[in-house]
């Protein structure tokens, strides 16, 4: 089996495990009695980070109260998931219209000693200025992953050089940056786009 179906593969992994955290918290939520759920209810996605943008601007969660979000977490040398996904983020930025405008759009990486700021600014240029790309210390960006509970794992390859497996959905946020859901790798674009429609609808400081 090639390492590019190996990555593939661990990519789709990821997405499931994603989907079978999300689907246990909805449950938890929905059934377990209100005196257990501190003790049944998973650990929360998302919370406070720090990195910095393509301006060398430090940015936090603070920077995107206000408006939900839609973050993907990647790295620029991604040979199909990352600049699949931008596509087709470029593409539901379109077909939103002034909704567009209601959300953050983030490219987080998960290779910052090869993504350094001014990479991952120059890298999201080509899809869309609103599209923004943070990077960070490797310290840094670890404490985002942990907090969003995202899969990353450095792949060596053959020539000695590396790649990088990882979650492969785009998380959606509130605008109190509580996690509201996900858009699956290569979803429909018209599920992708009733949920970016649905998250902005119900966050009141997006109206």
């Amino acid at each position: 089996m090639s390492k590019l179906k190996i990555i593939r593969y661990g990519a789709w992994a990821a997405v499931i495990v994603l989907a079978f955290v999300t689907a246990v918290t909805l449950i938890t939520q929905v059934i377990a009695p209100s005196a257990n759920r501190s003790t049944l209810q998973p650990a929360a996605i998302g919370g406070p980070f720090e990195l910095v943008n393509a301006a060398g601007e430090t940015v936090t969660e603070a920077d995107l109260d206000g408006k939900p979000s839609a973050i993907l977490f990647g790295f620029t040398f991604c040979p199909d998931v990352c600049p699949t996904t931008l596509s087709e983020m470029q593409g539901w930025i379109e077909a939103l219209g002034p909704d567009a405008d209601k959300l953050n759009y983030l490219f987080v990486t998960v290779d910052p000693e090869r993504d350094t700021p001014q990479v991952m600014g120059d890298y999201v240029a080509a899809f869309d200025e609103r599209i923004k790309g943070l990077s960070g210390s490797r310290q840094q960006v670890d404490a985002m992953l942990q907090a969003y509970k995202v899969y990353s794992k450095k792949v060596p390859l053959d020539d000695g050089d590396y790649t990088m497996d990882h979650s492969a959905a785009v998380y959606l946020m509130d605008a109190d940056n509580r996690f509201f859901g996900t858009i699956a790798y290569n979803e429909a674009e018209e599920t992708a786009l009733l949920k970016l429609r649905r998250l902005v609808k119900e966050t009141p400081e997006a109206s």
